[in-house]
This record gives C-alpha cells, sequence and structure tokens, in this order.
C-alpha cells in the first residue's frame, strides 16, 4: 500500500536550491515525488511555485520525508493547526515534540499564522494563548530546561512553517545569500573588505555587532586591532571564555601572552607564571572592571570593553586556571547569558574559537549575518555541519584578519 501527501513550496526555490534538495531528500530517503504544478518566476522579484504529491510504501518512511521537506521549507497542503500538549512537569517535554531550526519559523494557530519568536535551533515550540483581556497569542521558542508544567508545547509539525533564507537574484556581495561555505582560496583582502563595510552599515544603521574571540587572537598579535575595533564603537557584545581574558590581562599587566612577548616572541624568566599571577592580581582587585578603576589594567580589549560599557560574558570551562571572578563557571547561566547576546545581534564575528564559535551558534538564528574566522578549517566546517549554515567560512591567519579589518573599518572613519 503506498502512503502519500501533497506539499507546496513557494518562493525563490529555484535560485536558492530548495526544490533540487527537496527532490533529492525524497528521493534519498526511498519515496518518490509526482509534480503537479510548477509555476516559474520569470522576473527578479517574481517567485516561484511547486505543488507535489510525495509517496512512500509504509507511513515510517513518509513521516521521515515530510520532515526533511518540512526543515526546507514545504508546507502541507492544507495544514491543520499547531497540535500542543502540555508539558507535564519542570523540564519535561511531551513526547515527539517539535525541535525547531534555526530558520525564521510560523505556526497555525487559532486560524491565523503567528511568528515564532526568539527562533533558535534544537529548541521546544511554545505557544501562549491570548488572555481575556485582549492580548493577543504568542509563540516563542524555550530550552529543555526552561520549559515549565503547563506550557503549552508544539508536538510533531503539524502546523508549522519553517522559512529558510532564500537567495535574492541581486547580488550583494559576500552575504547576498549568507552561505558561503568554506575556502581557503577566497579572496580573503575583498572578503575582509565587505565584511568591514557590512560593520560600519549594521552601526550606522543603530544595529548590534557581537564579536566572539579565542585566545588566539592575543597570542597572535591581533589584541591591539580588537582593542580598536572596541574603543571606535564597532563592538557591543564580546563573547569568550576565561583563557581570552587571562590573555588579554596578561598582555596589559606584563607586557606578554602565556608567557609570550607578542612582539619579540621572546619568553622572559618566570614568564609562564605571568598567566596565573594575573588572575590573582584581577581576584585581589575585586574583578575586571575593579582592576581598571584601580589602573592595573590600562590597555587592551577587556580595558576597551570597561571604558565603553561593552556587554561581556565570559563563559568557563573545566580546564580553566582561576578563574576570573568575573568568569560564569555555571554552565547553564552561560548559556543564557550567551543566548541573550545572541538574540541581540544583527552581525556575529568569530575568531580563531570553535567552541565559543559553535556554542553562539546554535543560539542564533538562521537571519543573523555570521563570519567565521580560523587558521583551521575544521573549526568553520563543524560550524557548518551544527546548522549554521548562514555563516561566511574563512580560513585565514586570526593575526592578518583582525588587523586588517580593523584598518579597513576605521579608514571608514577618517574618509
Amino acid at each position: 500500500m503506498t502512503h502519500s501527501r501533497t506539499v507546496e513550496l513557494g518562493g525563490h526555490i529555484i535560485d536558492s536550491g530548495t526544490m533540487q534538495r527537496c527532490f533529492g531528500a525524497v528521493m534519498d530517503l526511498g519515496g518518490s515525488f509526482d509534480v503537479e504544478q510548477f509555476d516559474v518566476g520569470k522576473h527578479e522579484t517574481e517567485e516561484s511555485y511547486c505543488r507535489l504529491t510525495v509517496s512512500a510504501d509504509d507511513p515510517e518512511t513518509l513521516r521521515d520525508i515530510l520532515h526533511e521537506l518540512h526543515q526546507n521549507g514545504a508546507v502541507l497542503e492544507d495544514p491543520s493547526e499547531v497540535d500542543l500538549v502540555a508539558a507535564p512537569a519542570d523540564k519535561v517535554v511531551p513526547p515527539d515534540f517539535y525541535s525547531t531550526t534555526n530558520h525564521p519559523t510560523e505556526v497555525l494557530y487559532d486560524g491565523e499564522w503567528i511568528d515564532v519568536e526568539r527562533i533558535e535551533m534544537d529548541c521546544a515550540l511554545v505557544v501562549e494563548p491570548g488572555g481575556d483581556s485582549g492580548e493577543s497569542p504568542r509563540a516563542y521558542t524555550k530550552t529543555l530546561n526552561a520549559v515549565e508544567a503547563g506550557d503549552l508545547v508544539a508536538t510533531d509539525q503539524s502546523g508549522i512553517r519553517v522559512n529558510p533564507p532564500e537567495r535574492p537574484r541581486s547580488g550583494g556581495g559576500a552575504f547576498g545569500f549568507m552561505q558561503g561555505g568554506v575556502s581557503a582560496e577566497r579572496p580573503s583582502e575583498s572578503t575582509i573588505r565587505e565584511v568591514a563595510e557590512e560593520l560600519r552599515a549594521v552601526k550606522n544603521e543603530g544595529g548590534n555587532v557581537m564579536v566572539v574571540a579565542g585566545p588566539a587572537v592575543i597570542h597572535s598579535g591581533a589584541g591591539d586591532a580588537l582593542a580598536d575595533l572596541v574603543a571606535a564603537g564597532y563592538v557591543d557584545a564580546l563573547s569568550a571564555g576565561n583563557g581570552f581574558a587571562t590573555h588579554d590581562l596578561e598582555r596589559s599587566i606584563y607586557g606578554t601572552s602565556l608567557g609570550m612577548n607578542v612582539e619579540t616572541l621572546e619568553h622572559p624568566r618566570k614568564g609562564h607564571k605571568h598567566h596565573i599571577w594575573t588572575i590573582s592580581e584581577i581576584i585581589r582587585a575585586g574583578g575586571i572592571e575593579a582592576a581598571v578603576d584601580e589602573g592595573i589594567v590600562t590597555e587592551g580589549v577587556m580595558y576597551e570593553c570597561v571604558e565603553n560599557d561593552v556587554d561581556t560574558v565570559l563563559a568557563g570551562s573545566i580546564r580553566d586556571d582561576g578563574p576570573l571572578p568575573d568568569t560564569i563557571t555555571d554552565a547553564v547561566e552561560a548559556q543564557d547569558a550567551i543566548r541573550e547576546q545572541a538574540h541581540d545581534a544583527d552581525i556575529v564575528i568569530m575568531l580563531a574559537t570553535l567552541l565559543h564559535s559553535v556554542a553562539v551558534g546554535n543560539c542564533l538564528p538562521s537571519t543573523t549575518k555570521t563570519v567565521c574566522v580560523d587558521i583551521n578549517p575544521a573549526t568553520v566546517t563543524q560550524l557548518l555541519d551544527r546548522g549554521s549554515a548562514q555563516a561566511i567560512g574563512m580560513v585565514t591567519d586570526i593575526g592578518t584578519f583582525v588587523p586588517t579589518l580593523a584598518e579597513f573599518v576605521l579608514e571608514g572613519d577618517e574618509a
């Protein structure tokens, strides 16, 4: 017996490769399809439409196919309203709960499509009915540890519509489609200039720039350039770890990064102790801000973040020395703090850090412009594999990228 359902695709589905991905998914999963209607958009702003019937030999295979098509923006013909089940207890979701993507999402509730707020991947989708006093219903995401007993959680994928980013028919440079992939052969200077122009455009429009940084930024000598960007107002939020802050503070206090003079590459006597002495000095002062106020820290990225009131989150790990008093050692608390930063960001620059890049990427909607830079292509590949397909990946030396970016950004201020 054959099982089938009819689905619809709309938008720039040819340019974006959506139709090809959907056709491939059906065949890869052992199903078949019959295109019933296909209208091709023939002008730059005209969208295309495709209606197709998908068939499989058993309901389980059909469900898997429909799930894959759903992730690519397909919608069931005549969709039913979203299926909601009350969470039985705090942090417990119903079986078959809907796990969100990072793409803009809508739910069909009470006869209307409602935008899902604060979209990010791997969350539960909760619907809050309108109140008796006239409040409109809301839909939003919740991490599993934030779900409360009685929350109305969406199950399966009925009444849920995903809208993946589409390729526009106009240009747009590096961010034209926000799907850059990974390449060591990408023309670095021209791409860095485009990133610089985008940073300036975001700030001119009152937007939010988030930087995710690893210790290599300081160790490579790029810290001064990043500090210049902070001082010039081009960084609104910094997400990093205990190591990054320690390297940066050590350089301000002792002129070294993990015991090495960044300029001369020399290792001063007892330089290997500088990082732990730095942590001790910051603890003694009562924190980074206090150390800046007391004149212990007089330069660097963390100094400029304090002086310019930049929202800073330092997330701890099991490897941390100290840690610094400002480091959030509770993993869930740190994740929530990063999530708040990520949801406010209009563009995110990830610099030489695998774990923090993936952590922040997991919190970002696919509409947030993202640049990931690392000398190791595996860092960028893993970010994309985790679902942040909108990221532009640049495989290059961070010690070259950040100073060049700062030069291009700041030269625009002088023009």
